[in-house]
């Protein structure tokens, strides 16, 4: 994937059985817990480079919230403060070589950001 390239979209839910349920049985995506993230179930598209996690609704995450790769989430996290956006969450380390962040942009929208090797690196 390249910067800017839609990485990952997390689902806000109220219960997780019940969601998987039903993304499972009405847009027919494969949702399974990882090793390393119990209780966050995620989500693979049948393309299987689209995915995402089903998540808890909580810490001010309402709505679907989308990644973006970027280059580098420090240099995007300052642009974001120079242009009228705020960090919502900052930088922390998924794995040894990937980290994320989340940001809100100039309309009020929550953004994630993702920074490191993926899967099909």
């Amino acid at each position: 994937m390249a910067h800017g390239d839609i990485t990952h979209i997390d689902i806000p839910v109220d219960d997780l059985e019940r969601a998987r349920r039903f993304y499972q049985t009405v847009i027919g995506w494969t949702i399974d817990e990882v090793p390393g993230y119990e209780g966050y179930p995620m989500w693979r598209a049948p393309n299987q480079i689209s995915g995402g996690g089903l998540t808890t609704r909580e810490d001010g995450l309402t709505h679907p919230r989308s990644y973006i790769e970027v280059d580098s989430i420090d240099d995007t996290l300052s642009k974001v403060e120079e242009n009228g956006g705020r960090v919502v969450m900052a930088k922390a380390p998924i794995s040894d070589t990937s980290w994320y962040a989340a940001f809100e942009d100039s309309e009020g929208n929550q953004m994630g950001l993702y920074e490191g090797v993926t899967e099909t690196d």
